[in-house]
């Protein structure tokens, strides 16, 4: 069982039921490498009798054969369960552990201490009710002890225990704990953490953890609050007892219809309380109704508190959708879609200003974009800096624009509704964790103005259907000599066109940009707002750009009525269009004297579905632009 308790062998049912209903507490282990961290939660799963007896027959093998402890037990062996892990005898993947005392339930999440693992720190600690910080007794504060205790910071985690580990190795001196309190509490300050313990321990030897050391006499007097790590883990505050007392928040999940009479909005409550006849509104559309029944499995409630699941239905029909959040109406979650926001980047490729990624927020999953990294954060010495991307591991405070209007909370106050992930659309990979500040004044200010005549009249008046024909390829590949020609034949028909060429955009509206893949996204986004602009106009637009990223094509895409884009693409291979190289840049970068050129340093990425595909190997420039002309005929954006 999970500990020692006489009900086990007297009322077994009193025990479980005892058991489900303990509260429970999850925190991290984290700080710099070599700290103790692993060693630390194997003793407290060995110290809560956690462990089988053939579980201790293979941890005592194991530390034979990988520990670094001698002759004794590694206890850091239970939780490093990589290979690699063991080899080198560090923590490289987050480890997730459970265990339980007669007072609470736990789960322990064991983080990297190494700097390249930080976004796993990350991850780890995005779930944390409260954070063991360990320091090293003989090392004292390290450059990552500093990073962590920024991230836990930036986290919004308040319970912190600096557990300056390894007192066995400083002969349990008192003053050496103090030096180590007295430098940290001058960090901690800067940081703005104050609900911190210290503890001096021995992971390794079991002092304070569970029961105080007779080591260590002095920690036990007036001058210290004299509390084992254990007594700590007991009694600290669960986050979800605090977001009781925050405003009701529950983001729907799922509407619930299984028949014509019943119509409930399922989901986890994320802070406060509910009960039947209390008013909400809904959010983002801000319409309010009153609470009728609180349902659940076992029968309808009273009430419902931060941490249950429940189905609430309303007094009145109104529209609510999954994504959707229910507030109390006296404190609503706010709404916006643009947000200045702290990023965390956990990709090896780079983040770039402009690309389109999804974020999901709670039940929510919108499309967003960076408008403008503000400053990158030296978490090492809390130094601001300018960015103009965000590599692997890399911190940003950044603005966020988003195809849509959210609810949301700022992270301090509710993880739950301020805490989002970004997703690479084309993979699904998660790239980033973020945590909102606050809406831009901007996005309360600025509206979209209505217009009498609007795309259809435009369109009307020309007789023609508005689209975008995307021209993509290489350098060299013919993109603006074909699209120079298919505007000389729309022309002479009479159509209303207009020509966007890659070359002379970048002389006027992008000519502050180069040719960094940022700057090339930034390029694409322009050209795409312009590219719309024109077809509200009414207007057949040509572009001809490399546009080497499906991302960026497809971000165009979207921007634009289902029908209205038209993905071209001029299929030349590499070499024949180096043949070419009419403008001598395929040398200049085979030479490197060119960086960033598409085909040789940086990658172009072919359309998988393009609506047009031209073979210049097998077409001229003149066959390929009737080509171009037949499949707009056929497609009624032209009539013969």
């Amino acid at each position: 069982m999970a500990h020692v308790s006489d009900l086990i062998s007297s009322d077994i049912e009193q025990y479980l039921q005892a058991h489900e209903h303990k509260s429970l507490l999850r925190f991290i282990t984290c700080g710099s490498v070599d700290d103790g961290k692993s060693t630390l939660i194997g003793r407290l799963l060995f110290e809560s009798k956690m462990l089988f007896e053939d579980q201790l027959a293979a941890m005592e093998a194991d530390s034979k054969k990988w520990g670094t402890q001698g002759e004794d037990i590694d206890f850091a062996l239970l939780v490093d369960g990589l290979a690699a892990e063991r080899e080198q005898g560090i923590t490289i993947d987050v480890a997730y552990r459970f265990f339980s005392t007669d007072k609470r339930k736990f789960i322990v999440a064991d983080t990297p201490g190494h700097e390249q693992y930080t976004r796993n720190m990350v991850t780890g600690a995005s779930t944390a009710d409260a954070a063991i910080l360990m320091v090293d007794a003989r090392k004292g504060i390290l450059t990552q002890t500093r990073r962590h205790s920024y991230l836990m910071s930036l986290l919004g985690i308040r319970q912190i225990v600096v557990a300056i580990n390894k007192m066995d190795l400083v002969d349990y001196s008192e003053q050496r704990f103090n030096e180590i309190v007295e430098e940290y509490s001058r960090f901690a300050e800067q940081l703005g953490l104050t609900n911190i313990t210290y503890i001096p321990m021995s992971a390794f030897k079991g002092d304070n953890i569970i029961a105080h050391s007779d080591k260590m006499p002095w920690y036990q007097t007036s001058n210290y609050r004299g509390t084992t790590l254990m007594g700590f883990l007991e009694t600290v505050e669960v986050d979800d007892t605090r977001m009781q007392r925050a405003p009701f928040r529950l983001p729907v999940q799922w509407v619930n219809r299984p028949n014509l009479d019943f119509r409930g909005f399922s989901g986890s409550i994320t802070s406060g309380v509910i009960k039947p006849g209390d008013r909400i509104r809904v959010q983002p559309s801000g319409k309010e109704s009153t609470v009728d029944r609180i349902v659940t499995y076992s029968g309808d409630l009273e009430q419902a508190v931060a941490g249950q699941s429940v189905t609430l239905t309303l007094a009145d029909e109104i529209d609510i959708s999954r994504g959707d959040v229910i507030s109390i109406a006296e404190a609503p979650a706010e709404t916006a879609d643009q947000f200045e926001s702290t990023l965390v980047w956990m990709h090896d490729d780079a983040l770039l200003p402009g690309r389109p990624y999804l974020l999901k927020i709670g039940t929510q999953t919108v499309t967003a974009s960076v408008t403008d990294i503000k400053y990158q954060v030296n978490v090492n010495t809390l130094e601001h800096t300018a960015a103009k991307q965000l590599e692997l591991n890399g911190i940003g405070v950044c603005n966020l624009s988003l195809d849509r209007a959210i609810a949301f909370d700022d992270y301090q106050t509710n993880k739950d509704t301020g805490g989002f992930i970004l997703i690479d659309r084309l993979s699904n990979t998660t790239v980033a964790a973020g945590m909102l500040h606050f809406a831009l004044r901007r996005s309360q200010n600025i509206h979209m103005q209505h217009v009498d005549v609007n795309k259809e009249a435009r369109a009307l008046t020309k007789g023609q259907q508005p689209s975008v024909l995307w021209f993509t390829g290489l350098s060299g590949a013919g993109k603006s000599t074909i699209a120079n020609l298919v505007e000389k034949k729309l022309h002479a028909q009479g159509r209303h066109t207009y020509l966007l060429d890659g070359d002379n955009v970048r002389h006027g509206l992008n000519k502050d940009l180069g040719f960094t893949d940022a700057d090339r996204v930034e390029n694409i986004r322009r050209v795409a707002e312009v590219s719309k602009l024109m077809v509200d106009a009414g207007l057949i637009v040509l572009t001809a750009f490399i546009s080497p990223f499906r991302a960026e094509r497809r971000m165009a895409r979207e921007s634009l009525a289902e029908g209205e884009f038209i993905e071209v693409f001029v299929d030349t291979p590499l070499e024949i269009a180096e043949e070419r190289d009419v403008k001598g840049l395929y040398k200049k970068a085979r030479r490197g004297e060119l960086k960033n050129f598409t085909g040789i340093d940086s990658a172009y990425e072919q359309p998988e579905a393009a609506e047009i595909h031209l073979d210049t190997t097998a077409l001229s420039a003149d066959e390929a632009a009737d080509a171009v002309i037949a499949e707009l005929r056929k497609r009624g954006i032209i009539t013969a």
